[in-house]
Protein backbone atom coordinates (compact mmCIF):
# COMPACT_ATOMS: atom_id res chain seq x y z
CA UNK A 1 0.00 0.00 0.00
CA UNK A 2 2.97 2.39 0.52
CA UNK A 3 4.55 1.74 -2.56
CA UNK A 4 1.40 2.97 -3.97
CA UNK A 5 0.86 5.72 -2.04
CA UNK A 6 4.38 7.08 -2.41
CA UNK A 7 3.98 6.27 -6.75
CA UNK A 8 0.72 8.32 -6.76
CA UNK A 9 2.04 11.46 -4.64
CA UNK A 10 5.05 11.66 -7.20
CA UNK A 11 2.98 11.47 -10.13
CA UNK A 12 1.44 14.18 -8.44
CA UNK A 13 4.07 15.98 -7.94
CA UNK A 14 5.53 15.82 -11.29
CA UNK A 15 2.42 16.56 -13.58
CA UNK A 16 2.29 19.64 -10.49
CA UNK A 17 5.85 20.91 -11.84
CA UNK A 18 5.08 20.40 -15.63
CA UNK A 19 1.89 22.22 -15.65
CA UNK A 20 2.76 25.32 -13.57
CA UNK A 21 6.30 25.48 -15.51
CA UNK A 22 4.35 25.86 -18.38
CA UNK A 23 1.72 28.47 -17.87
CA UNK A 24 1.88 32.25 -18.39
CA UNK A 25 1.66 34.63 -13.93
CA UNK A 26 -2.03 35.39 -15.72
CA UNK A 27 -3.09 31.73 -15.53
CA UNK A 28 -0.72 30.87 -12.18
CA UNK A 29 -2.86 31.28 -9.41
CA UNK A 30 -5.81 29.35 -11.03
CA UNK A 31 -3.76 26.09 -11.72
CA UNK A 32 -2.47 26.31 -8.89
CA UNK A 33 -5.69 26.25 -7.19
CA UNK A 34 -6.54 23.35 -9.61
CA UNK A 35 -3.11 21.49 -8.87
CA UNK A 36 -3.82 21.56 -5.29
CA UNK A 37 -7.50 20.11 -5.56
CA UNK A 38 -5.60 17.23 -7.67
CA UNK A 39 -3.35 16.42 -5.26
CA UNK A 40 -5.25 17.07 -2.01
CA UNK A 41 -7.89 14.14 -3.62
CA UNK A 42 -4.86 11.77 -4.70
CA UNK A 43 -4.14 12.39 -1.09
CA UNK A 44 -7.39 11.59 0.05
CA UNK A 45 -7.95 8.46 -2.12
CA UNK A 46 -4.90 6.96 -0.84
CA UNK A 47 -5.82 7.26 2.39
CA UNK A 48 -9.00 5.84 1.74
CA UNK A 49 -7.83 2.97 0.10
CA UNK A 50 -5.80 2.44 3.03
CA UNK A 51 -7.85 2.79 5.97
CA UNK A 52 -10.05 0.44 4.13
CA UNK A 53 -7.64 -1.98 3.77
CA UNK A 54 -6.42 -1.85 7.54
CA UNK A 55 -10.02 -1.70 9.18
CA UNK A 56 -12.55 -3.39 6.43
CA UNK A 57 -14.44 -6.42 8.70
CA UNK A 58 -13.24 -8.73 5.71
CA UNK A 59 -9.98 -8.76 3.40
CA UNK A 60 -10.37 -6.98 0.39
CA UNK A 61 -9.12 -6.93 -2.80
CA UNK A 62 -6.71 -4.06 -3.58
CA UNK A 63 -6.75 -4.17 -7.54
CA UNK A 64 -10.32 -4.98 -8.05
CA UNK A 65 -11.47 -1.88 -5.82
CA UNK A 66 -9.58 0.25 -7.47
CA UNK A 67 -10.88 -1.21 -10.99
CA UNK A 68 -14.07 -0.29 -9.44
CA UNK A 69 -13.26 3.03 -8.33
CA UNK A 70 -11.63 4.08 -11.64
CA UNK A 71 -14.55 2.41 -13.65
CA UNK A 72 -17.03 4.52 -11.57
CA UNK A 73 -15.02 7.98 -11.86
CA UNK A 74 -14.21 7.67 -15.72
CA UNK A 75 -17.39 7.18 -15.96
CA UNK A 76 -18.81 10.68 -15.31
CA UNK A 77 -16.43 11.79 -18.07
CA UNK A 78 -17.31 9.73 -21.45
CA UNK A 79 -18.28 5.90 -22.50
CA UNK A 80 -14.73 5.75 -24.12
CA UNK A 81 -11.61 6.81 -21.70
CA UNK A 82 -11.97 3.61 -19.78
CA UNK A 83 -8.84 1.82 -17.70
CA UNK A 84 -7.35 -1.35 -18.53
CA UNK A 85 -5.06 -3.07 -15.75
CA UNK A 86 -2.31 -5.29 -16.63
CA UNK A 87 -4.73 -8.77 -16.67
CA UNK A 88 -7.37 -6.74 -19.20
CA UNK A 89 -4.24 -5.43 -21.95
CA UNK A 90 -4.70 -8.43 -24.32
CA UNK A 91 -8.26 -7.50 -24.69
CA UNK A 92 -7.35 -3.81 -25.47
CA UNK A 93 -4.96 -4.95 -27.57
CA UNK A 94 -7.47 -7.38 -29.33
CA UNK A 95 -9.90 -4.02 -29.89
CA UNK A 96 -7.02 -2.21 -31.49
CA UNK A 97 -5.88 -4.90 -33.46
CA UNK A 98 -7.97 -7.40 -33.97
CA UNK A 99 -5.48 -9.92 -33.45
CA UNK A 100 -4.87 -12.21 -30.73
CA UNK A 101 -3.70 -16.06 -30.43
CA UNK A 102 -6.71 -18.46 -30.33
CA UNK A 103 -8.69 -21.20 -32.39
CA UNK A 104 -10.91 -18.40 -33.99
CA UNK A 105 -14.58 -18.68 -32.80
CA UNK A 106 -17.05 -16.93 -31.08
CA UNK A 107 -18.44 -18.69 -27.87
CA UNK A 108 -21.44 -17.73 -25.96
CA UNK A 109 -23.06 -19.21 -22.71
CA UNK A 110 -26.42 -21.66 -23.03
CA UNK A 111 -28.78 -20.95 -20.51
CA UNK A 112 -30.75 -23.98 -20.64
CA UNK A 113 -27.51 -26.36 -20.52
CA UNK A 114 -25.22 -23.78 -17.83
CA UNK A 115 -22.19 -24.49 -20.00
CA UNK A 116 -20.65 -22.89 -23.16
CA UNK A 117 -21.32 -23.98 -26.70
CA UNK A 118 -18.93 -22.94 -29.91
CA UNK A 119 -21.26 -19.89 -31.33
CA UNK A 120 -19.73 -19.34 -34.71
CA UNK A 121 -16.41 -20.53 -36.17
CA UNK A 122 -14.55 -18.43 -38.37
CA UNK A 123 -13.45 -19.53 -42.21
CA UNK A 124 -10.30 -21.20 -42.12
CA UNK A 125 -9.19 -20.54 -38.60
CA UNK A 126 -7.94 -23.36 -36.68
CA UNK A 127 -11.22 -24.52 -34.92
CA UNK A 128 -13.10 -24.58 -38.85
CA UNK A 129 -10.11 -26.76 -39.65
CA UNK A 130 -10.31 -29.06 -36.64
CA UNK A 131 -14.50 -29.46 -37.15
CA UNK A 132 -15.90 -27.31 -34.68
CA UNK A 133 -19.25 -26.55 -35.65
CA UNK A 134 -21.57 -23.53 -34.48
CA UNK A 135 -23.62 -25.56 -31.33
CA UNK A 136 -20.94 -27.85 -30.29
CA UNK A 137 -21.32 -28.09 -26.14
CA UNK A 138 -17.49 -27.42 -24.80
CA UNK A 139 -17.43 -29.59 -21.51
CA UNK A 140 -13.40 -29.46 -21.01
CA UNK A 141 -10.53 -27.87 -22.10
CA UNK A 142 -7.24 -29.91 -21.54
CA UNK A 143 -8.50 -32.20 -19.03
CA UNK A 144 -10.47 -28.71 -17.05
CA UNK A 145 -14.44 -29.32 -16.88
CA UNK A 146 -16.03 -26.23 -17.24
CA UNK A 147 -19.61 -26.18 -15.75
CA UNK A 148 -22.48 -27.11 -15.92
CA UNK A 149 -22.88 -23.95 -13.35
CA UNK A 150 -25.91 -23.43 -11.43
CA UNK A 151 -27.89 -20.02 -11.68
CA UNK A 152 -26.33 -18.05 -8.92
CA UNK A 153 -22.82 -18.26 -10.63
CA UNK A 154 -21.86 -15.37 -12.70
CA UNK A 155 -22.45 -16.19 -15.99
CA UNK A 156 -19.95 -13.82 -17.50
CA UNK A 157 -17.01 -14.49 -15.27
CA UNK A 158 -17.90 -18.02 -15.96
CA UNK A 159 -17.71 -17.45 -19.85
CA UNK A 160 -14.67 -15.31 -19.73
CA UNK A 161 -12.83 -18.09 -18.22
CA UNK A 162 -13.55 -20.26 -20.89
CA UNK A 163 -12.77 -17.96 -23.75
CA UNK A 164 -9.12 -17.34 -21.65
CA UNK A 165 -8.54 -21.19 -21.34
CA UNK A 166 -8.96 -21.37 -25.09
CA UNK A 167 -6.66 -18.53 -25.88
CA UNK A 168 -2.66 -18.86 -26.24
CA UNK A 169 0.53 -19.05 -27.79
CA UNK A 170 0.23 -19.58 -31.75
CA UNK A 171 1.48 -22.99 -31.95
CA UNK A 172 0.36 -24.39 -29.04
CA UNK A 173 -2.27 -27.45 -28.78
CA UNK A 174 -5.47 -27.09 -26.82
CA UNK A 175 -7.48 -30.38 -26.46
CA UNK A 176 -11.23 -29.63 -26.09
CA UNK A 177 -14.09 -31.88 -25.29
CA UNK A 178 -17.63 -31.51 -26.59
CA UNK A 179 -20.70 -32.96 -26.94
CA UNK A 180 -22.35 -32.56 -30.41
CA UNK A 181 -26.35 -31.91 -30.68
CA UNK A 182 -27.53 -35.16 -32.27
CA UNK A 183 -24.54 -37.61 -31.51
CA UNK A 184 -24.28 -39.65 -27.84
CA UNK A 185 -21.07 -39.84 -27.36
CA UNK A 186 -18.70 -37.05 -26.62
CA UNK A 187 -15.72 -35.90 -28.59
CA UNK A 188 -12.23 -34.92 -27.93
CA UNK A 189 -10.90 -32.07 -30.67
CA UNK A 190 -7.30 -31.25 -30.72
CA UNK A 191 -7.40 -27.62 -32.08
CA UNK A 192 -3.43 -25.84 -33.13
CA UNK A 193 -3.93 -22.18 -31.82
CA UNK A 194 -2.77 -19.36 -34.45
CA UNK A 195 -2.46 -15.66 -34.16
CA UNK A 196 -5.85 -14.83 -35.23
CA UNK A 197 -6.36 -11.66 -37.62
CA UNK A 198 -10.27 -11.07 -37.69
CA UNK A 199 -10.54 -9.91 -41.48
CA UNK A 200 -12.39 -6.05 -41.78
CA UNK A 201 -13.79 -6.33 -44.65
CA UNK A 202 -16.13 -9.47 -44.29
CA UNK A 203 -17.18 -9.89 -47.87
CA UNK A 204 -16.86 -8.17 -51.13
CA UNK A 205 -17.83 -9.23 -54.58
CA UNK A 206 -19.92 -8.42 -57.83
CA UNK A 207 -23.53 -7.83 -57.34
CA UNK A 208 -24.42 -7.57 -61.06
CA UNK A 209 -22.47 -5.13 -62.61
CA UNK A 210 -22.02 -3.09 -59.14
CA UNK A 211 -19.20 -3.65 -56.80
CA UNK A 212 -19.83 -4.06 -53.22
CA UNK A 213 -17.86 -4.03 -50.16
CA UNK A 214 -18.60 -4.67 -46.40
CA UNK A 215 -16.61 -3.07 -44.07
CA UNK A 216 -17.19 -4.42 -40.95
CA UNK A 217 -14.29 -2.22 -38.61
CA UNK A 218 -10.94 0.11 -38.86
CA UNK A 219 -8.33 -2.45 -37.47
CA UNK A 220 -4.97 -2.55 -38.23
CA UNK A 221 -4.17 -3.33 -41.65
CA UNK A 222 -7.88 -2.62 -42.86
CA UNK A 223 -6.50 -0.20 -45.47
CA UNK A 224 -4.80 -3.03 -47.03
CA UNK A 225 -7.91 -5.04 -47.68
CA UNK A 226 -9.90 -2.42 -48.78
CA UNK A 227 -7.03 -1.60 -51.71
CA UNK A 228 -6.97 -5.42 -52.83
CA UNK A 229 -10.95 -5.41 -52.69
CA UNK A 230 -11.31 -2.22 -54.50
CA UNK A 231 -8.48 -3.30 -56.74
CA UNK A 232 -10.06 -6.62 -57.49
CA UNK A 233 -13.59 -5.12 -57.96
CA UNK A 234 -12.07 -2.80 -60.71
CA UNK A 235 -10.81 -5.61 -62.68
CA UNK A 236 -13.99 -6.78 -63.05
CA UNK A 237 -15.35 -4.50 -64.34
CA UNK A 238 -17.44 -2.75 -61.29
CA UNK A 239 -19.31 -0.09 -62.92
CA UNK A 240 -19.86 1.87 -59.50
CA UNK A 241 -19.30 0.75 -55.84
CA UNK A 242 -21.15 0.08 -52.57
CA UNK A 243 -19.38 0.46 -49.32
CA UNK A 244 -20.75 -0.72 -46.69
CA UNK A 245 -20.43 0.79 -43.28
CA UNK A 246 -24.06 -0.32 -41.40
CA UNK A 247 -22.90 -1.26 -38.10
CA UNK A 248 -19.05 -0.78 -37.80
CA UNK A 249 -17.94 1.23 -34.84
CA UNK A 250 -14.96 2.45 -36.08
CA UNK A 251 -11.25 1.87 -35.31
CA UNK A 252 -8.07 3.68 -36.11
CA UNK A 253 -8.19 7.05 -37.70
CA UNK A 254 -4.68 6.40 -39.86
CA UNK A 255 -6.66 3.38 -41.07
CA UNK A 256 -9.55 5.81 -41.85
CA UNK A 257 -7.38 7.97 -43.94
CA UNK A 258 -5.65 5.58 -45.95
CA UNK A 259 -9.26 3.80 -47.14
CA UNK A 260 -10.36 7.84 -48.13
CA UNK A 261 -6.89 8.24 -50.02
CA UNK A 262 -8.64 5.56 -52.25
CA UNK A 263 -10.98 7.96 -53.46
CA UNK A 264 -9.56 11.28 -52.88
CA UNK A 265 -6.58 12.42 -54.16
CA UNK A 266 -2.80 13.31 -52.49
CA UNK A 267 -2.48 16.06 -50.48
CA UNK A 268 -6.65 16.49 -49.23
CA UNK A 269 -7.48 17.06 -45.53
CA UNK A 270 -8.91 14.13 -44.26
CA UNK A 271 -9.39 14.92 -40.50
CA UNK A 272 -8.20 17.27 -37.96
CA UNK A 273 -7.84 16.68 -33.88
CA UNK A 274 -7.78 19.84 -31.49
CA UNK A 275 -7.70 18.69 -27.91
CA UNK A 276 -6.57 20.69 -24.51
CA UNK A 277 -2.93 19.29 -24.88
CA UNK A 278 -1.61 20.86 -28.06
CA UNK A 279 0.49 17.92 -28.57
CA UNK A 280 -2.62 15.93 -29.46
CA UNK A 281 -3.61 18.70 -31.92
CA UNK A 282 -2.70 17.15 -35.33
CA UNK A 283 -4.10 16.94 -39.26
CA UNK A 284 -4.70 14.43 -41.24
CA UNK A 285 -4.31 14.39 -45.15
CA UNK A 286 -3.98 11.83 -48.05
CA UNK A 287 -0.69 11.31 -49.28
CA UNK A 288 -0.82 9.50 -52.57
CA UNK A 289 -2.73 9.27 -55.69
CA UNK A 290 -6.26 7.98 -55.68
CA UNK A 291 -6.43 4.40 -56.65
CA UNK A 292 -10.21 5.16 -58.29
CA UNK A 293 -10.34 8.71 -58.59
CA UNK A 294 -13.80 8.93 -60.38
CA UNK A 295 -15.63 5.63 -59.80
CA UNK A 296 -19.27 6.50 -58.59
CA UNK A 297 -19.08 5.42 -55.26
CA UNK A 298 -22.66 5.11 -52.59
CA UNK A 299 -21.76 4.37 -49.12
CA UNK A 300 -24.23 3.09 -46.93
CA UNK A 301 -24.58 4.01 -42.96
CA UNK A 302 -26.61 3.59 -39.83
CA UNK A 303 -27.35 4.40 -36.37
CA UNK A 304 -24.39 1.70 -35.41
CA UNK A 305 -21.72 3.72 -37.44
CA UNK A 306 -19.37 5.41 -35.78
CA UNK A 307 -16.09 7.28 -34.96
CA UNK A 308 -13.74 6.41 -38.19
CA UNK A 309 -16.70 5.28 -40.11
CA UNK A 310 -17.93 8.68 -39.72
CA UNK A 311 -14.64 10.06 -40.97
CA UNK A 312 -14.71 8.18 -43.73
CA UNK A 313 -18.17 8.60 -45.02
CA UNK A 314 -18.22 12.41 -43.88
CA UNK A 315 -15.08 13.23 -45.64
CA UNK A 316 -16.04 11.55 -48.69
CA UNK A 317 -19.09 13.65 -48.32
CA UNK A 318 -17.16 17.06 -47.57
CA UNK A 319 -15.79 16.48 -51.24
CA UNK A 320 -19.20 15.40 -52.80
CA UNK A 321 -16.68 11.91 -53.90
CA UNK A 322 -19.66 9.75 -52.44
CA UNK A 323 -23.49 10.08 -52.30
CA UNK A 324 -24.28 8.65 -48.29
CA UNK A 325 -27.37 6.61 -47.95
CA UNK A 326 -28.92 5.09 -45.24
CA UNK A 327 -30.04 6.76 -41.88
CA UNK A 328 -28.51 9.40 -39.58
CA UNK A 329 -24.72 8.03 -37.77
CA UNK A 330 -23.96 7.39 -34.50
CA UNK A 331 -22.26 11.06 -33.70
CA UNK A 332 -18.64 10.22 -32.18
CA UNK A 333 -16.25 12.87 -32.67
CA UNK A 334 -13.87 12.13 -30.10
CA UNK A 335 -10.76 10.52 -30.59
CA UNK A 336 -8.81 8.51 -27.78
CA UNK A 337 -5.20 7.73 -27.53
CA UNK A 338 -3.82 4.64 -25.15
CA UNK A 339 -1.09 5.91 -21.86
CA UNK A 340 0.39 3.51 -19.76
CA UNK A 341 -0.19 3.57 -16.35
CA UNK A 342 2.50 2.40 -13.33
CA UNK A 343 2.46 -1.28 -13.12
CA UNK A 344 1.41 -2.52 -16.85
CA UNK A 345 -1.99 -0.97 -16.92
CA UNK A 346 -3.02 1.36 -19.97
CA UNK A 347 -6.18 4.34 -20.03
CA UNK A 348 -7.11 4.73 -22.59
CA UNK A 349 -8.35 8.41 -22.75
CA UNK A 350 -10.58 10.85 -24.89
CA UNK A 351 -7.97 13.76 -25.83
CA UNK A 352 -9.58 15.62 -28.74
CA UNK A 353 -12.26 16.22 -31.13
CA UNK A 354 -12.12 15.53 -34.49
CA UNK A 355 -13.32 17.98 -37.64
CA UNK A 356 -13.73 16.71 -40.96
CA UNK A 357 -12.92 18.73 -44.16
CA UNK A 358 -16.08 20.90 -43.94
CA UNK A 359 -14.97 22.09 -40.93
CA UNK A 360 -17.91 20.29 -38.72
CA UNK A 361 -17.63 18.57 -35.69
CA UNK A 362 -20.06 15.93 -35.65
CA UNK A 363 -20.40 14.96 -31.89
CA UNK A 364 -23.60 14.53 -31.21
CA UNK A 365 -23.32 14.06 -26.91
CA UNK A 366 -22.00 16.74 -24.64
CA UNK A 367 -20.81 14.91 -22.43
CA UNK A 368 -19.20 18.11 -20.07
CA UNK A 369 -22.53 19.11 -19.69
CA UNK A 370 -25.20 16.63 -17.88
CA UNK A 371 -28.45 16.69 -16.57
CA UNK A 372 -29.26 16.64 -12.66
CA UNK A 373 -29.85 13.25 -12.65
CA UNK A 374 -26.14 12.67 -15.00
CA UNK A 375 -27.73 11.58 -18.12
CA UNK A 376 -26.64 13.26 -21.17
CA UNK A 377 -29.05 14.07 -24.48
CA UNK A 378 -27.70 14.66 -27.85
CA UNK A 379 -27.38 18.22 -29.39
CA UNK A 380 -30.50 19.44 -30.54
CA UNK A 381 -30.59 20.34 -34.46
CA UNK A 382 -31.49 23.66 -33.38
CA UNK A 383 -28.32 24.32 -31.72
CA UNK A 384 -26.23 23.21 -34.90
CA UNK A 385 -24.35 24.69 -37.84
CA UNK A 386 -24.40 24.59 -41.10
CA UNK A 387 -20.99 23.96 -43.23
CA UNK A 388 -20.65 23.13 -46.93
CA UNK A 389 -18.98 20.64 -49.17
CA UNK A 390 -16.44 21.84 -51.60
CA UNK A 391 -19.52 21.83 -53.95
CA UNK A 392 -21.51 24.30 -52.09
CA UNK A 393 -24.09 21.76 -51.00
CA UNK A 394 -25.04 22.22 -46.76
CA UNK A 395 -24.09 20.00 -44.15
CA UNK A 396 -24.43 20.29 -40.40
CA UNK A 397 -22.42 19.29 -37.19
CA UNK A 398 -23.20 18.10 -34.17
CA UNK A 399 -25.18 15.13 -34.87
CA UNK A 400 -23.19 12.33 -37.10
CA UNK A 401 -23.92 12.19 -40.65
CA UNK A 402 -27.14 13.15 -42.18
CA UNK A 403 -27.15 11.00 -45.51
CA UNK A 404 -27.72 12.71 -49.12
CA UNK A 405 -30.99 9.96 -49.40
CA UNK A 406 -32.54 8.63 -46.23
CA UNK A 407 -34.20 5.20 -45.90
CA UNK A 408 -35.94 4.77 -43.40
CA UNK A 409 -35.92 1.11 -41.56
CA UNK A 410 -38.64 -0.43 -40.15
CA UNK A 411 -37.68 -1.12 -36.22
CA UNK A 412 -36.65 -3.91 -34.84
CA UNK A 413 -39.73 -6.22 -33.71
CA UNK A 414 -39.52 -6.92 -29.77
CA UNK A 415 -40.36 -10.77 -31.13
CA UNK A 416 -36.53 -10.84 -33.01
CA UNK A 417 -35.21 -9.20 -30.82
CA UNK A 418 -35.48 -11.97 -28.29
CA UNK A 419 -35.07 -14.52 -31.26
CA UNK A 420 -31.85 -13.28 -32.58
CA UNK A 421 -28.75 -15.62 -31.25
CA UNK A 422 -26.48 -12.43 -30.59
CA UNK A 423 -28.54 -11.22 -27.98
CA UNK A 424 -28.39 -14.85 -25.99
CA UNK A 425 -31.74 -14.04 -24.87
CA UNK A 426 -33.04 -17.44 -26.39
CA UNK A 427 -31.44 -20.56 -27.71
CA UNK A 428 -34.29 -21.64 -29.80
CA UNK A 429 -33.34 -19.81 -32.80
CA UNK A 430 -30.17 -21.19 -33.06
CA UNK A 431 -30.86 -24.59 -31.64
CA UNK A 432 -33.67 -24.92 -34.36
CA UNK A 433 -30.66 -24.24 -36.95
CA UNK A 434 -28.34 -26.69 -35.28
CA UNK A 435 -31.08 -28.96 -35.80
CA UNK A 436 -31.94 -27.99 -39.44
CA UNK A 437 -27.67 -28.32 -40.10
CA UNK A 438 -28.26 -31.97 -39.42
CA UNK A 439 -31.20 -32.18 -41.54
CA UNK A 440 -29.64 -30.89 -44.68
CA UNK A 441 -26.02 -31.65 -45.87
CA UNK A 442 -26.07 -28.84 -48.69
CA UNK A 443 -28.31 -25.68 -49.04
CA UNK A 444 -28.28 -23.60 -52.16
CA UNK A 445 -25.67 -20.50 -52.17
CA UNK A 446 -26.34 -17.15 -50.67
CA UNK A 447 -27.19 -15.77 -53.59
CA UNK A 448 -30.21 -18.04 -53.62
CA UNK A 449 -30.46 -19.29 -50.49
CA UNK A 450 -34.44 -18.27 -48.69
CA UNK A 451 -35.64 -20.83 -46.24
CA UNK A 452 -38.83 -22.21 -47.34
CA UNK A 453 -42.00 -21.53 -46.43
CA UNK A 454 -42.48 -25.45 -45.02
CA UNK A 455 -39.28 -25.11 -42.87
CA UNK A 456 -40.45 -21.75 -41.46
CA UNK A 457 -43.60 -23.45 -39.89
CA UNK A 458 -41.65 -26.29 -38.62
CA UNK A 459 -39.89 -23.42 -36.84
CA UNK A 460 -43.02 -21.83 -35.55
CA UNK A 461 -43.49 -25.08 -34.12
CA UNK A 462 -40.45 -26.34 -32.81
CA UNK A 463 -40.45 -22.93 -30.98
CA UNK A 464 -44.02 -23.36 -28.93
CA UNK A 465 -42.55 -26.94 -28.40
CA UNK A 466 -39.94 -25.51 -26.63
CA UNK A 467 -41.74 -22.95 -24.64
CA UNK A 468 -40.34 -19.79 -26.61
CA UNK A 469 -41.14 -16.79 -24.39
CA UNK A 470 -40.77 -13.27 -24.32
CA UNK A 471 -41.47 -9.98 -22.95
CA UNK A 472 -43.96 -7.63 -24.50
CA UNK A 473 -43.04 -4.00 -23.58
CA UNK A 474 -46.23 -2.60 -23.96
CA UNK A 475 -47.50 -5.05 -20.85
CA UNK A 476 -44.12 -3.83 -18.94
CA UNK A 477 -45.50 -0.22 -19.60
CA UNK A 478 -48.90 -0.75 -18.71
CA UNK A 479 -47.60 -2.49 -15.16
CA UNK A 480 -45.47 0.54 -14.21
CA UNK A 481 -48.60 2.38 -15.17
CA UNK A 482 -50.82 0.38 -12.80
CA UNK A 483 -48.27 0.28 -9.93
CA UNK A 484 -48.03 4.10 -10.77
CA UNK A 485 -51.81 4.85 -10.52
CA UNK A 486 -52.33 3.00 -7.11
CA UNK A 487 -49.83 5.03 -5.57
CA UNK A 488 -51.55 8.10 -6.20
CA UNK A 489 -54.57 6.85 -5.45
CA UNK A 490 -56.02 6.90 -9.13
CA UNK A 491 -59.02 3.94 -9.83
CA UNK A 492 -58.37 2.83 -13.40
CA UNK A 493 -58.72 -0.83 -12.87
CA UNK A 494 -61.56 -0.92 -16.01
CA UNK A 495 -59.41 0.92 -18.62
CA UNK A 496 -56.43 -1.24 -17.52
CA UNK A 497 -58.34 -4.55 -17.74
CA UNK A 498 -59.79 -3.71 -21.41
CA UNK A 499 -56.49 -2.74 -22.28
CA UNK A 500 -54.97 -6.03 -21.38
CA UNK A 501 -57.91 -7.61 -23.23
CA UNK A 502 -56.05 -6.36 -26.14
CA UNK A 503 -52.43 -7.35 -25.46
CA UNK A 504 -53.43 -10.79 -25.38
CA UNK A 505 -49.93 -12.30 -25.94
CA UNK A 506 -50.62 -14.32 -29.32
CA UNK A 507 -47.55 -16.11 -30.62
CA UNK A 508 -49.73 -17.06 -33.44
CA UNK A 509 -50.24 -13.55 -34.94
CA UNK A 510 -46.62 -12.81 -33.99
CA UNK A 511 -44.68 -15.25 -35.99
CA UNK A 512 -47.35 -14.70 -38.77
CA UNK A 513 -47.01 -10.93 -38.87
CA UNK A 514 -43.11 -10.58 -38.41
CA UNK A 515 -42.66 -13.50 -40.58
CA UNK A 516 -40.21 -11.89 -43.40
CA UNK A 517 -37.88 -10.36 -40.31
CA UNK A 518 -37.99 -13.67 -38.46
CA UNK A 519 -37.43 -15.39 -42.22
CA UNK A 520 -34.44 -12.80 -42.49
CA UNK A 521 -32.88 -13.86 -38.91
CA UNK A 522 -33.10 -17.28 -39.94
CA UNK A 523 -31.50 -16.86 -43.01
CA UNK A 524 -28.56 -15.17 -41.40
CA UNK A 525 -28.01 -18.07 -39.00
CA UNK A 526 -28.11 -20.77 -41.46
CA UNK A 527 -25.50 -19.31 -43.74
CA UNK A 528 -22.98 -18.72 -41.27
CA UNK A 529 -23.42 -22.33 -40.53
CA UNK A 530 -22.28 -23.56 -44.33
CA UNK A 531 -20.63 -20.02 -45.85
CA UNK A 532 -19.72 -18.42 -42.70
CA UNK A 533 -20.21 -14.68 -41.94
CA UNK A 534 -19.39 -13.47 -45.48
CA UNK A 535 -22.53 -15.72 -46.98
CA UNK A 536 -24.65 -14.23 -43.83
CA UNK A 537 -23.32 -10.99 -45.32
CA UNK A 538 -24.64 -11.93 -49.45
CA UNK A 539 -27.55 -13.36 -48.61
CA UNK A 540 -28.44 -10.39 -46.26
CA UNK A 541 -28.38 -7.80 -49.47
CA UNK A 542 -31.36 -9.65 -50.68
CA UNK A 543 -34.33 -7.47 -50.40
CA UNK A 544 -31.76 -4.98 -48.18
CA UNK A 545 -33.95 -1.88 -48.87
CA UNK A 546 -30.89 0.40 -48.18
CA UNK A 547 -28.83 -1.32 -50.80
CA UNK A 548 -31.51 -1.80 -53.28
CA UNK A 549 -31.56 2.34 -53.68
CA UNK A 550 -27.76 2.57 -53.10
CA UNK A 551 -28.17 0.99 -56.22
CA UNK A 552 -30.90 2.50 -57.73
CA UNK A 553 -29.03 5.92 -57.28
CA UNK A 554 -25.52 4.18 -59.52
CA UNK A 555 -27.98 2.77 -62.01
CA UNK A 556 -28.79 6.82 -63.00
CA UNK A 557 -25.85 8.56 -63.26
CA UNK A 558 -28.04 11.71 -63.53
CA UNK A 559 -29.52 11.15 -59.94
CA UNK A 560 -26.04 10.69 -58.59
CA UNK A 561 -24.68 13.66 -60.05
CA UNK A 562 -27.99 15.68 -59.14
CA UNK A 563 -26.96 14.89 -55.07
CA UNK A 564 -23.45 15.65 -55.54
CA UNK A 565 -23.97 18.31 -57.37
CA UNK A 566 -27.34 20.11 -56.94
CA UNK A 567 -29.07 22.82 -59.48
CA UNK A 568 -29.88 25.48 -56.84
CA UNK A 569 -26.71 24.36 -54.34
CA UNK A 570 -25.56 27.04 -52.18
CA UNK A 571 -22.20 28.08 -53.00
CA UNK A 572 -20.01 28.44 -49.75
CA UNK A 573 -19.42 32.71 -49.25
Amino acid sequence: MQIIRNTLGRIAAIAMAIVMASLPLTRLSAQSDHNFETAKNLDIFNNLLKTVDLYYVDTIDAGKLVKTAADAMLETLDPYTNYFPESESNDLKQMLTGRYGGMGALIHFNKELHRCIIAEPFKGSPSAEAGLRAGDIIIAIDDKTFGPITDNDDTGKFTESVSSALRGEPGTTVRIKIERPGEKKQRVVAVKRAAIKSPAVTWYGMVGDKGYINLSQFTEGCAAEMHSAVEDLRQKGAKGLVIDLRGNGGGSLEEAVDIVNLFVGKGKTVVSLKGKVKASNQTLSTEHDALVPDMPIVVMVNGGSASSSEIMAGTLQDYDRAVIVGSRTYGKGLVQQTRPLPYNGVIKVTTSKYYIPSGRCIQAIDYSNRNADGSVGRIPDSLTHVFHTADGREVRDGGGILPDSIVSVDSVANIVIYLSPSMTTSQVLFDFVTDYVQRHPTVAQPTDFDISDEEYARFCTYAREHKFKYDQQSGKLLASLKKTAAFEGYDIKDEVAAIEAKLNHNEDYDFAHWKPEIKRLLNSEIMLRYYYREGAVRNALNGDKVFETAVGILDHPEVYSSILSPKNKQKTK
